[in-house]
């Protein structure tokens, strides 16, 4: 099911997912970064989080965290646990996301994506995000896709 995020039932473990899945693919942001982690309960009440679990109460196995930035759906972070991905938790909760979007007038989605993480660039790739940029620097690509029709 996906639901919004609760953060007494679901930090531990969305902040684990982060540690653990998500930072060892950034090239700017170290597996023990504190001040990173610190951080994101704060970064969280910015935007939207949605996350996948199997009931109301159990833990998620999936999240995406999101921003409206006037007219573009910012799709921060988004993270699948190893033992649950290819069952469409990510594409549930991009469709989710851009659904969200759309109600608050978002014309375009926009994301980055790590350059090691070739799994997440080509699910990107098939939900229709196109890549627009390359950051040698932080060694990700820049991603956008239209949500509204041409």
């Amino acid at each position: 099911m996906i639901r919004l995020y609760d953060p007494r039932l679901d930090q531990a473990e969305v902040v684990r997912l982060i540690r653990n899945e998500l930072i060892p693919l950034s090239h700017t942001v170290h597996q023990l970064d504190a001040q990173t982690i610190r951080e994101l309960p704060k970064r969280f009440r910015r935007g939207v989080t949605y996350v996948a679990s199997l009931s109301k109460k159990s833990p998620p196995v999936s999240f995406i965290h999101f921003e409206v930035m006037g007219e573009v759906l910012y799709l921060d972070m988004m993270v699948t646990h190893p033992d649950h991905r290819n069952r469409q938790w990510g594409r549930k909760l991009m469709a989710h996301s851009e659904a969200y979007g759309r109600t608050q007038n978002c014309k375009v989605a926009r994301l980055f994506v790590d350059q090691v993480n070739d799994k997440a660039h080509h699910l990107y790739s098939k939900l229709g995000y196109h890549t627009v940029r390359y950051y040698p620097d932080l060694r990700c690509y820049e991603l956008l896709k239209p949500l509204t029709p041409p």
